[in-house]
């Protein structure tokens, strides 16, 4: 049977990858607050107030 990707118990299927809907939060949660990240070779886009600075 295959694990939890966050807690290492079993999963549920109700739930996969996950054991559960905590863990699936957990996951969630890592998303929201930035500890997961894809990495990519793009820039990301300028803030617009820091390109009207660079106008002046």
């Amino acid at each position: 049977m295959s694990k939890c990707v966050i807690c290492g118990k079993p999963k549920d299927e109700k739930y996969k990858p996950f054991c559960s809907k905590r863990c699936a939060d957990v996951d969630l949660n890592r998303w929201f607050s930035g500890k997961y990240v894809i990495s990519t070779d793009e820039e990301a886009p300028d803030d617009e107030r820091d390109r009207e600075d660079r106008e002046r």
